[in-house]
């Protein structure tokens, strides 16, 4: 799995996850630094949410337009536990994002929340449309293996949102996701060694089973 961690400045944590190959996730709400990794681009509905605001679209729009090219994909706006309010609103904004000669044939994911289901969704996903699974943690741990089913049917990717514990990376392995993201280790560089090794122990066992006589 890829992993991706928040944008931090702190030139520890920076140094350790450039060691690991952890990728950056950068926020439209935060500092439009990518410190020189490869990045995804978050819209910053989550930051808006945590302070009680309303969506700044205004502030999306500047960091699409200068990290949105570079980006490995884009989460389009939505509405944190929206449910298909959230999917409106994330449709509305695509049509608009595609029409842009530059992100026409760049990857989106839609966040999905707690009350969709994947017929709602089907007929979005597709290889330059994937899915990013957000919602409350108890939604999510138990629907993220339906959602990376359903990516995959379609040739898309699956991401999973804050992800900052072994047993998350491990449930994520096991459901087939794509990569995910947390904060903990752009936070504390003590806590990415257990959280490396998670992530990549399901190749180890790969590994070691191919060497099994």
């Amino acid at each position: 799995m890829i992993a991706y961690a928040s944008r931090t400045g702190t030139r520890r944590n920076l140094a350790a996850l450039r060691a690991a190959g952890w990728r950056l996730m950068v926020s439209a709400r935060g500092a439009l630094r990518t410190e020189g990794f490869r990045y995804a681009l978050d819209n910053g509905a989550w930051t808006s949410f945590q302070r009680g605001e309303p969506f700044d679209a205004a502030t999306f729009k500047r960091a699409v337009a200068r990290l949105g090219p570079d980006a490995d994909w884009i989460v389009a706006p939505d509405i944190v536990m929206g449910g298909l309010a959230s999917l409106r609103f994330s449709r509305q904004w695509l049509h608009r994002l595609r029409r842009r000669q530059v992100l026409r044939d760049k990857t989106f994911l839609i966040a999905v929340q707690n009350g969709m289901e994947p017929r709602h969704v089907r007929r979005l996903i597709g290889p330059r449309t994937g899915i990013f699974v957000g919602g409350d943690t108890p939604w999510k741990l138990a629907t993220m293996a339906t959602w990376a089913r359903l990516a995959h049917a379609h040739g898309a990717i699956c991401h999973v949102g804050r992800v900052n514990s072994v047993r998350r990376i491990r449930l994520c392995a096991a459901a087939g996701v794509d990569s995910f993201d947390g904060s903990g280790v752009s936070r504390f560089a003590s806590a990415l060694p257990p959280l490396d090794l998670a992530r990549r122990q399901p190749d180890l066992e790969a590994w070691l089973a191919e060497r099994r006589p």
